[in-house]
């Protein structure tokens, strides 16, 4: 791997990832806490972080507020050149940007360039919205009355980002609801903090954008995790994470003096069904891409592999072959298709999942020793849908391999599931697999590829348990603005009294 982190000569590299950014300036935190942010592979301190009191926040909260009343009145062109400019030092800062994926969230090469084209992608489609956002002229049934509809910035989106794919998915909120004429108040995850906020406050500084408009706070989530939320300022919450943690921002967000609207972003457990008449090769190499991509710690990574019972013990015996020709260990090296484990905590889960699927009756076909956090690929077959393994997300490099009597006995393992977030099915019939993928309730479904999916002009979110709302494309146009209905009574109007 190069050391080079400049792409572009005479560029300088990215510093003082020590600090806040609140109001438009780089500040130290006030909290006694401190964020020790570690690479999870080589265990190296990379930053550490004094974190933001709740007092810091209130000020982020009110730089944001007096930022957004002006940036709301900027034209359109003027919004749409900060996020066009945006894209521009993301391509000049790529090498930059793809080494600290790879040394903060452990992304393998392969993951960091898919993650940073996904938040290239969103960021260019978002330099779009100011000229797509619109409004609407309806009839009236009141004589010389005029009804108009138009769309407003939100006012202060609060967004509370993974650590899994951190720069894509802050990325996903907060491109959006700045070209729509909202500002941010953004709290990265602990595990994340550079390249799910810091980074791109840099970066948008650079680009321009008025101070105020996005801040990025870092802070213990006892001091500030609920006060993000609960603060009378932002009319929005934008959260991606567990669905655990979803339930309590949700409840946050409606149980103050102030309703607030969410967009939640939550846990998955996706299918794949590999249906007896699917190309099995093709099915073997997708399953294992979109099973072991960032180690599993995807929400729409592969959950389970469900399995037509003609062609299962197929099915499995390739399935084994290709997984133990993956290359695990360091996620630096181009080849390497398995890196490590976000954080000791998630080992620890790793493990006990390992120990409870064997008791359930799960066989493991395939293991390997643990070292440090690198977890190497684990399969088990003679899964039942009623294993912990079926039931609940893994979010690591495990996964259970489901045998169906039929098509009707897959639909149904595939919907048993309190989670709706992404799905797919591999078939040679294509109007099999349509008819297969309208049954399964679930917010997103793909046939004859994997779950992990996500297009920045196509609707993503889920169904159940996998939360509310829909980001990308005119999607996210509706959650980061709100309607208001102006009406014109253009002569006078006789009333009954």
């Amino acid at each position: 791997m190069s050391t080079n982190t400049n792409n572009q000569i005479g560029q300088k590299p990215y510093e003082d990832f020590h600090l806040q950014y609140i109001a438009g300036e780089w500040q130290s935190g006030q909290d006694d806490s401190v964020n020790t942010d570690i690479n999870p592979y080589s265990g190296d301190t990379l930053v550490e972080i004094q974190q933001a009191t709740k007092e810091q926040l209130d000020t982020a909260y009110q730089a944001a507020h007096a930022a957004q009343k002006r940036w709301a009145q900027q034209t359109p062109a003027e919004r749409a050149a900060v996020l066009y400019r945006v894209v521009n030092i993301l391509d000049q800062r790529q090498e930059e940007i793809v080494d600290w994926l790879i040394k903060e969230s452990g992304s393998t090469r392969i993951k960091a360039m898919v993650e940073f084209g996904s938040a290239r992608a969103i960021t260019l489609e978002a330099a779009t919205f100011p000229n797509r956002v619109h409004g609407q002229i309806r009839p009236s049934n009141t004589a010389g009355k005029e009804n108009f509809v138009y769309r407003e910035p939100i006012g202060v989106v609060a967004v509370i980002s993974p650590w899994n794919f951190p720069l894509h998915l802050t990325q996903r909120s907060i491109a959006p609801a700045l070209a729509l004429g909202n500002a941010v108040v953004l709290k990265p995850a602990s595990d994340t903090p550079i390249t799910g906020g810091l980074l791109l406050a840099k970066v948008f500084e650079e680009a321009g954008l008025p101070k105020g408009l996005l801040n990025v706070v870092v802070g213990a989530g006892e001091e500030i995790g609920d006060a993000i939320v609960t603060h009378d300022i932002p009319s929005f919450v934008s959260f991606t994470g567990s669905t655990s943690v979803g339930k309590h921002i949700g409840e946050l967000a409606n149980g103050g003096d102030y309703i607030k609207q969410v967009a939640l972003e939550l846990g998955g457990n996706s299918p794949f069904v590999v249906l007896k008449d699917a190309d099995i090769e093709q099915a073997v190499k997708a399953a294992a891409f979109g099973k072991f991509l960032h180690q599993g710690q995807i929400c729409i990574a592969i959950n389970r592999i469900i399995v037509e019972d003609d062609i299962y013990d197929d099915f499995v015996a390739r399935f084994l072959a290709h997984v133990k020709t993956l290359n695990v260990g360091d996620p630096s090296q181009e080849y390497t298709a398995v890196g490590p484990i976000i954080n000791e905590k998630q080992v620890k889960s790793l493990k006990e999942k390992i120990v409870k699927a064997q008791q359930q009756g799960a066989k493991m076909l395939l293991s390997g020793e643990i070292k440090g956090q690198v977890v190497p690929p684990h399969i088990f077959t003679e899964v039942t849908r009623e294993m912990d393994l079926s039931r609940n997300e893994v979010f690591g490099p495990l996964v259970g391999i489901i045998r169906a009597k039929d098509e009707a006995d897959a639909l149904s393992i595939a919907n048993d599931s309190m989670y709706g977030l992404s799905s797919a099915v591999f078939t040679a019939d294509m109007q099999k697999g349509l008819r297969f993928a309208r049954g399964i309730r679930a917010g997103m479904t793909h046939i004859n590829d994997i779950s992990v999916n996500d297009e920045s002009n196509v609707p993503f979110g889920g169904e159940k348990n996998s939360g509310i709302g829909r980001f990308n494309g005119e999607w996210v146009l509706e959650e980061f603005t709100r309607t208001h209905w102006i009406s014109m009574q253009n002569e006078p109007r006789q009333y009954p009294f």
